[in-house]
C-alpha cells in the first residue's frame, strides 16, 4: 500500500483554514493527485484518486486557482462520474476573465485579474512569501530581478515581535481568504 500523496503546498493553506471555518457540518477531506498538463489542453492525468466513496453525497471541489478551467472541466467530469448527489467547486483565487470553459466556481475568495502576479496565502516565487497570512499582488519584473524586494510585506502582516496572530493587510475585515469564501453566491459578496 503507498501513501497517499500530499495536497498542493498552495491548496493546503487555504483548505485547512476552509476545513475550519465550516460549521455545522461534518467535513470529510480527500485528495486527487494529478499529473501536471500540455499547456491550454486540459488534459490531465489522475496519480491519485479518490479514496472516498462520493455516491449520493454533496461535494465540493476545493481548487487554490481557477484559469482557463480547462482542468477543472476534466476533474468536474472525472468526480460526477462517481454519482455524487452534487458538485459544487469552491476557489480561492478566481481568474474568471481568461475562462475558455464556460464554468460555475459557487464559492470564491478572491476574484483577480488575468495578469495579476499573486504570492502569499501558499502562492510563493523561490518558496518566498507562502506563509504570508494574505494574498498580494506584486509587480512581476521585480520579484523576478529580485526575489527578495517584497520580504517587507511580513513586517506588514504581522505585529512585531508579540506573538499575536497575523491581521489582514487586506483592508477587507476577513482573517483570511477562506473567511470570505460563501459570503454570497459567487464568495465575496
Amino acid at each position: 500500500m503507498t501513501a497517499p500523496a500530499p495536497p498542493p503546498r498552495v491548496l493546503l493553506v487555504f483548505l485547512a483554514d476552509l476545513a475550519r471555518a465550516i460549521r455545522g457540518v461534518d467535513v470529510e477531506l480527500d485528495f486527487l493527485a494529478i499529473s501536471r498538463y500540455a499547456p491550454d489542453s486540459g488534459r490531465v492525468r489522475i496519480l491519485q484518486d479518490l479514496a472516498l466513496d462520493v455516491a449520493g453525497r454533496d461535494v465540493v471541489l476545493v481548487e487554490d486557482l481557477v484559469d482557463t478551467g480547462l482542468t477543472l472541466a476534466y476533474l468536474l467530469g472525472h468526480v460526477r462520474e462517481r454519482g455524487p448527489r452534487r458538485v459544487e467547486v469552491c476557489a480561492l483565487l478566481d481568474r474568471a476573465e481568461r475562462r475558455i470553459v464556460p464554468l460555475d466556481v459557487r464559492y470564491v475568495g478572491i476574484e483577480v485579474p488575468g495578469d495579476a502576479f499573486l504570492l502569499g496565502y501558499g502562492l510563493h516565487f523561490a518558496e518566498r512569501y507562502r506563509n504570508l497570512p494574505v494574498v498580494v499582488a506584486v509587480d512581476q519584473a521585480t520579484v523576478l530581478a529580485d526575489p527578495d524586494a517584497y520580504l517587507g510585506f511580513y513586517r506588514d502582516s504581522w505585529p512585531s515581535g508579540d506573538g499575536a496572530a497575523p491581521r489582514p493587510a487586506t483592508g477587507q475585515g476577513a482573517a483570511t481568504p477562506a473567511d470570505r469564501v460563501g459570503r454570497g453566491p459567487r464568495g465575496i459578496g
